[in-house]
């Protein structure tokens, strides 16, 4: 999975906020902002990293427990694809 190329992150008044581009403005009703592991998140799936390589690298940057780090970023993923952010990379983009 990976990150539709109609959303970028932009950093306002400290605070990180998903913001649509293109048509995607027209069609996308909503906030989403990120704390700082929604945001080592969103790059990871900028560049289509799996959920092995998400953990490993929450572990790495956070002290946390495996079980909590895969349920947060299931959870996380889920808020991302409800809001069609996600795109799967064995499909068309415009899905």
């Amino acid at each position: 999975m990976k990150i539709k190329n109609d959303f970028i992150i932009r950093e306002i008044a400290g605070e990180y906020i998903v913001i649509p581009t293109g048509r995607t403005v027209l069609d996308f009703n909503g906030l989403i902002t990120l704390n700082e592991i929604g945001v080592l998140l969103w790059k990871l799936l900028q560049k289509g990293t799996d959920m092995d390589e998400m953990i490993r690298a929450v572990l790495e940057e956070y002290e946390v427990e495996e079980a909590v780090a895969r349920e947060d970023i299931l959870a996380f993923i889920e808020k991302l694809d409800a809001n069609h952010v996600l795109i799967k990379e064995d499909t068309d983009e415009n899905d």
